[in-house]
């Protein structure tokens, strides 16, 4: 009996010990230097771990905090470094976890960046989760810093800063 409790233990210390695998890279975590200020640094999560050359999904997170206006546009920019693909027909917008009708969406390509329109706009003070399905991670890894900018509806037709999610491909 000894001898079975004293293996049960040793077998739970190390399987305890053992990280877990898992395939999404979640939350960016502790960025040192890298040139956004921490309060701009959005939230993010890569659905299949973010690999070179493969597709993922990306979420792309808006804590209720930034979301101090109505959204009449989203527009996502990316550095010209970035080489993945989008599919326009696969993104989706999410308000506390329920789908957003979305009018059109346009990715252009020589422009890099990713415009969003909402059917209606979506409302100030909500978590926003922008998710991009389909996505062709570049063939060589890197740090990207995505920009999100919005336009309110009925503002001044100029887009604003909301925060920089910083993905890592490798």
């Amino acid at each position: 009996m000894r001898r079975l409790l004293s293996a049960l233990a040793v077998t739970s210390c190390v399987l305890a010990g053992l990280p877990a695998v898992t395939l999404a890279q979640s939350l960016p975590g502790l960025t040192l230097f890298s040139g956004v200020k921490n309060e701009n640094q959005l939230p993010f999560r890569l659905d299949f771990g973010g690999q070179t050359n493969s597709w993922d999904r990306y979420i792309l997170r808006i804590p209720e905090k930034k979301m101090k206006l109505a959204v009449a546009q989203f527009a996502i920019t990316y550095p010209n470094y970035y080489k993945g693909t989008f599919d326009p027909k696969k993104v989706e917008v999410k308000v506390k976890g329920k789908k957003v009708p979305l009018s059109e969406v346009k990715w252009n390509k020589e422009g890099r960046v990713l415009e969003i329109y909402p059917q209606e706009p979506v409302p100030a003070g909500n978590k926003v989760e922008v998710v991009l399905s389909n996505v062709q991670n570049p063939a060589f890894g890197g740090t990207y810093y995505f920009n999100c900018q919005i336009l309110s509806p009925g503002d001044v037709p100029l887009l604003r800063y909301l925060g920089t999610w910083i993905l890592s491909i490798n």
